[in-house]
């Protein structure tokens, strides 16, 4: 379920726009009037009828995006964000819908602590937000969470993000209760015994660099362990922030033996290589690490072939004093919600490594589609989830202040094409 404070709904036309849904198969110049935060029609012409007229020549109207991995940090340190300004900084980025993450002070183990959740969504979402609650105990991986009571109060999956659970046995069971309460489990996969005390990607610039290495396999081998349960169990996982070349290839072969699995993958990762930990900019410090060139490929080609079903930007903020430390003393995590699309267009599309109409989907249907949430689509009848989106717009990032409370971008600096000038959702405007 997701929850968002009570927003009148939208009447508007919007005029002149490319109207662009790859999934309804649309591509054409089109007017769309939304009533009360319905979409009324799509056609070459329709009646104003009063409304509010939005001129869109030049601008692409997409379905608006669904980031099913973020970090909103409430409870626990609001000063680095809340669910205000997480969502805040999702409608600015072209969402509709976001999904948070359950590792916070307290873990979201409990319906006590997913009930205030829901009731601070309530009053504060500007987008549609779920939660996800904590797959064991404090995320101690000791003991699972009461996973029936929490779907009952509106988790919409369960994780353990920021911690695997190390224990073969209790992933076997977790996947079997999840399977009763019909919710997925979000598995961010890692072999501690593997990547203990690693910094950056196990490699040359790591040995460059004098730093401790964090290897693929430490990735990939707890990928190949959730799948097989996964798959013996004919449970349903996703795996969280890919970056390994092996553990594609795992998700591929779970996938071609119908094992109801799926993945996705960061921005940072599409993009990046550990190449730009020369910079020692605290902020190319991410869980799991930048990896080389040929995981990034791998990455491309999955998302591209469907493999990878969403993109997914792991926003994750930080204090500036947590991250103003030398690269080896800073956490790890980066943000990502306001320049998540920008980046991909500038750096994939562009150049042309990846088609407008992939992206959009992969940032939108695909995980809704993972996490049984309605799909953002330009069709009458549905629900206005829509971005109108500025393809030709040149923005420099933190020139302007970020509207999440936490700057800890890897972008900063940086110049990016393309930007969401409106983004409606759950039906009313959330920005622009």
């Amino acid at each position: 379920m997701l929850w968002q404070k009570g927003l009148p709904g939208a009447n508007l036309v919007i005029r002149g726009a490319r109207v662009l849904d790859p999934t309804e198969g649309i591509d054409a110049r089109l007017e769309v009037r939304i009533d009360d935060g319905t979409i009324a029609e799509v056609a070459q012409k329709v009646d104003a009828n009063e409304h509010r007229i939005v001129e869109a020549d030049g601008l692409v109207l997409a379905p608006a995006f669904v980031d099913p991995h973020v970090h909103l940090r409430t409870p626990g340190r609001e000063d680095e964000e809340t669910v205000a300004s997480g969502t805040a900084a999702a409608a600015a980025g072209g969402y509709c819908a976001i999904l948070a993450m359950p590792n916070t002070d307290p873990v979201v183990d409990s319906a006590a602590t997913l009930g205030a959740l829901v009731e601070a969504a309530r009053g504060e979402a500007q987008v549609p937000v779920g939660f996800l609650a904590a797959i064991t105990r404090g995320q101690r991986g000791e003991e699972l969470t009461e996973m029936g009571e929490l779907a009952e109060t509106g988790a919409v999956a369960f994780s353990d993000d920021g911690m695997p659970v190390a224990s073969a046995g209790l992933m076997r069971r977790a996947i079997q209760y999840a399977s009763v309460t019909d919710r997925p489990l979000a598995l961010h996969c890692e072999e501690t015994t593997l990547s203990h005390g690693g910094h950056v990607h196990e490699g040359r610039v790591a040995a460059e660099l004098g730093f401790a290495g964090y290897p693929s396999i430490a990735e990939s081998v707890a990928v190949e362990r959730d799948l097989s349960l996964a798959g013996y169990e004919s449970g349903r996982v996703h795996v969280l922030h890919l970056s390994a070349a092996e553990s594609v290839e795992a998700l591929r072969r779970a996938r071609e033996a119908r094992v109801e699995a799926s993945g996705e993958a960061t921005p940072h990762h599409l993009v990046l290589t550990d190449d730009a930990v020369r910079s020692l900019d605290p902020n190319v410090k991410m869980n799991p690490p930048l990896r080389a060139e040929h995981d990034r490929v791998a990455l491309l080609d999955a998302v591209r072939d469907g493999t990878i079903e969403a993109i997914a930007t792991d926003h994750a903020p930080h204090a500036a004093h947590e991250k103003e430390v030398p690269f080896e003393a800073a956490p790890f995590g980066v943000t990502g919600l306001e320049t998540a699309f920008a980046v991909l267009y500038t750096h994939l599309v562009e150049p042309g490594v990846l088609s407008l109409e992939t992206l959009l989907e992969r940032m939108s249907a695909g995980p809704a589609r993972i996490f049984g949430l309605d799909r953002p689509r330009v069709a009458p009848g549905a629900r206005a989830n829509l971005v109108l989106l500025d393809l030709d717009r040149e923005w420099r990032v933190g020139e302007q202040p970020f509207r999440s409370r936490s700057g800890n971008s890897w972008l900063l600096g940086s110049t990016l094409r393309g930007a969401a000038r409106m983004t409606l959702a759950g039906g009313a405007v959330a920005f622009g």
